[in-house]
C-alpha cells in the first residue's frame, strides 16, 4: 500500500497577490464548506515536490472588502484538505517610522480592534472551545521566513505587533496617532481573524506583512490613499513569491510542531454533549478526537 502523501501548504495571497506560478499540475479546486463559500476557487499544484494550495483572500480581481471576507469557509477550505501549513501574505501600514514602505515584517503579535469576533472562531454552536493563543504566530515557520528573507537581502523586521481593524476605511488620523502610543508596528484588516481560526484548526500560519505606506499618522507624506498602496504592491508581490519558493521545500514532512496540536485540552464541553451537526462541519479538525 503507497506511503500517504505530506500534508499540504497553503499559501493565502493578499492585495495584488492572486495567484503562484510555478505549479506542476496546476488545477482549480472548488470547495462546498458549512460556512458558506470561501473566496474563490482553490488553485492546487505541486512545487518543490510538495502539494500547496493557493486561495486569494480577497478573490481574484479583489472583489471582496475585508469586513465581507467569510474567513472561517476559507480557513475551513484549507484544512478539509489536508493543509497543516499557512503562509498568510498581506499588506500593512507602518506605525513606525523606521518600518519603510517595501519592508517585510514578520508579526509575533496581534491586536484585536475587529467587531465580528464571533465569526472568528469554529467553536459555538453547543461545543465550547478556548485554544492558548498568547503566542498566536507559529515561530517554525516565522523563523524559515526570517531566514530566507535574509538571503534575499530583503528589508525585514523579525517580530512586531500587528494591530487588526475593521475597515474598509482608511484610519482617522487619531486612531493612527493612539495606535502608535500603544506602541503597535502595523496596522491591516485581515490577518488576525485567519491566525485566530488557523490555530482552531491546528494550522501552523506565519505572516509576510509587505508594508505600503505610512497610515496616515507621518503629516510630512500624503496620507495612504490606493494608488499610494498600490505603487508598493508589485516589488512586495515580487518578493512575498521568491521568499515563499525559498520556503516551501524547507517545511517539514509531518505537522509535529505546537500549533498541530492546539486541541488537547481546549475543548471544554464534556463529549457526550458535543452535538452531532457541529462534529459533522467541523470534523476536518475533530475527526481525531472521536
Amino acid at each position: 500500500m503507497a506511503d500517504a502523501p505530506p500534508p499540504a501548504i497553503g499559501i493565502i495571497g493578499g492585495s495584488g497577490l492572486y495567484d503562484f506560478e510555478g505549479f506542476e499540475g496546476r488545477e482549480e479546486i472548488e470547495v462546498t464548506t458549512p460556512f458558506g463559500p470561501p473566496s474563490d476557487t482553490l488553485i492546487r499544484g505541486t512545487y518543490a515536490g510538495r502539494q500547496v494550495y493557493f486561495l486569494p483572500r480577497h478573490g481574484k480581481g479583489h472583489r471582496i472588502l475585508p469586513t465581507e471576507l467569510n474567513h472561517r469557509a476559507n480557513i475551513w477550505a484549507l484544512r478539509s484538505l489536508n493543509v497543516r501549513w499557512i503562509i498568510a501574505v498581506t499588506a500593512v501600514g507602518s506605525l513606525k517610522e523606521e518600518y519603510k514602505p517595501r519592508d517585510v515584517v514578520l508579526p509575533d503579535q496581534f491586536f484585536d480592534r475587529t467587531s465580528r469576533r464571533e465569526h472568528h472562531t469554529f467553536f459555538g454552536r453547543g461545543l465550547v472551545g478556548h485554544v492558548a493563543f498568547a503566542d498566536p504566530i507559529s515561530a517554525g515557520l516565522r523563523g524559515l521566513l526570517h531566514e530566507e528573507l535574509q538571503g534575499l537581502e530583503a528589508r525585514v523586521h523579525n517580530g512586531g505587533t500587528y494591530v487588526n481593524m475593521d475597515g474598509p476605511a482608511f484610519s482617522t488620523r487619531a486612531e493612527s496617532n493612539a495606535n502608535r502610543q500603544l506602541g503597535f508596528d502595523v496596522i491591516g484588516m485581515t490577518n488576525l481573524p485567519e491566525a485566530k481560526l488557523a490555530r482552531e484548526a491546528e494550522i501552523a500560519l506565519a505572516t509576510l506583512a509587505m508594508i505600503t505606506d505610512y497610515d496616515c499618522w507621518k503629516t510630512d507624506e500624503k496620507h495612504v490613499t490606493v494608488d499610494a498602496v498600490m505603487s508598493h504592491v508589485a516589488a512586495n508581490v515580487a518578493l512575498a513569491k521568491s521568499v515563499i519558493a525559498r520556503v516551501i521545500p524547507r517545511i517539514p514532512l509531518e505537522p509535529s510542531w505546537p500549533e498541530h496540536h492546539a486541541l488537547e485540552g481546549a475543548i471544554m464541553t464534556a463529549k457526550p454533549y458535543w452535538p452531532e451537526q457541529v462534529l459533522h462541519d467541523l470534523k476536518p479538525m475533530l475527526e481525531r478526537f472521536i
